[in-house]
């Protein structure tokens, strides 16, 4: 049997995972968090029927998504700086059901066999070995015949295939969070969704969690090294620098700066639309350590799971490691698409126009919902 590694717990490794399990293989996740609890996920995410829910699927775990997901989660909102409401849908009839990042994971995880995702597995590098390739970490080290790179968008795997590094995208954000009971404002401003706030080259947004949790972010367009000072600053200075920010702002929208638990600072990356690299025997990539974008056409996330039912099945089915190649090639030119439309879900929140060009990409899809954000 093929010794495989996917290197990264995240969705799309832990999805790769349960789909190898299913075609008869053992692979092994290494995961650098200490235990499935470790730290934060991230916010809500709205999994889309041909992607990520066909990919829940073909896992075989609708029941377990059926119970964790959240179908009424999936209205939108959007208002200008001055607070005036320009759109509102409730979402009924979207078929677009949000669901936690983190119970996204718990599901994952609880459908692998015990003793698949190493915990606590700090990769130092990744090199060819016979056949295949090792995994280093601080004082061991283990042979396989595949290494996926699962890693995310500072992935270790990807230097071995490609120079590309994912490029600032211009725009600082930071992301803030809410209970619905302390801050009933902000509860009441978000509605059933996510509401969007847009001004001039800024925009703040909230989205529900589950559990009674809001994830919010505040984003405006600065230099890199304007993001890069945010991340270093502490969490009364990142405070005082968004109020700076959005001083000119309806005092409705204000309260989300002034109000919300600072989580961090989270400058937006993206790899050049369309990455690809030479395909090389025994090493390949999925989801954001492929192809990270901007979360402004909701992909990331659904990109990846459905990476992992199609490497998956190419892996079953390789004999020369054509099949894996065909898989890279189908996974650049859908990620490329994805890509662009991510970069132009940025360029309209983020521009000159203020809420004009978000509304009218309301607009134009005023009967399905709105793809513009799927949370980091």
């Amino acid at each position: 049997m093929k010794r495989i590694a996917i290197v990264g717990g995240g969705p799309g490794g832990l999805m790769l995972a349960r789909m190898l399990e299913l075609h008869g293989m053992a692979p092994i996740v290494f995961e650098r968090d200490v235990h499935a609890d470790d730290r934060p996920q991230g916010g809500s995410l709205d999994l889309h029927d041909d992607t990520g829910q066909h990919a829940i699927r073909r896992a075989r775990l609708e029941h377990e998504f059926a119970l964790a997901a959240r179908p009424e989660d999936q209205g939108d909102r959007l208002y200008d700086a001055n607070g005036q409401l320009l759109f509102e849908s409730d979402g009924i009839g979207h078929n677009r059901p949000e669901i936690d990042r983190t119970e996204l994971r718990r599901i994952l995880i609880g459908s692998l066999t015990p003793g698949t995702i190493r915990w606590n597995s700090r990769i130092v590098k990744v090199v060819p070995a016979g056949n295949g390739y090792a995994i280093v970490g601080d004082d061991w080290q283990e042979d396989f015949d595949i290494v996926i790179g699962a890693d995310g968008a500072w992935s270790r795997v990807r230097s071995l295939l490609s120079d590309a590094e994912p490029i600032y995208e211009g725009v600082a954000f930071a992301e803030l969070g809410f209970d619905s009971r302390r801050h009933p404002a902000i509860d009441a401003l978000t509605g059933a969704g996510k509401m969007f706030a847009v001004g001039k080259d800024s925009a703040l947004i909230t989205q529900r969690n589950g559990f009674g949790h809001i994830r919010g972010y505040a984003g405006i367009r600065a230099p890199e090294e304007i993001a890069a000072k945010w991340r270093h600053m502490s969490e009364v200075e990142l405070r005082a620098e968004l109020q700076r920010s959005f001083a000119d702002w309806a005092p409705t929208l204000r309260k989300i700066v002034e109000t919300g638990d600072i989580i961090g600072a989270r400058p937006l990356y993206a790899l050049p639309i369309g990455h690809r690299w030479n395909s090389q025997r025994g090493l390949t990539l999925l989801g954001d350590a492929a192809h990270v974008m901007s979360p402004f056409a909701g992909q990331g996330v659904n990109l990846a799971l459905a990476d992992a039912v199609d490497l998956a099945d190419a892996i079953a089915n390789d004999e020369d490691w054509s099949a894996i190649t065909a898989f890279e090639e189908t996974m650049v030119k859908r990620a490329a698409v994805a890509a662009a439309a991510s970069a132009d879900g940025l360029r309209s929140v983020f521009s000159r126009n203020g809420a004009q060009p978000v509304l009218d990409h309301y607009r134009e899809r005023a009967a399905p919902q709105s793809d513009l954000l799927q949370c980091p």
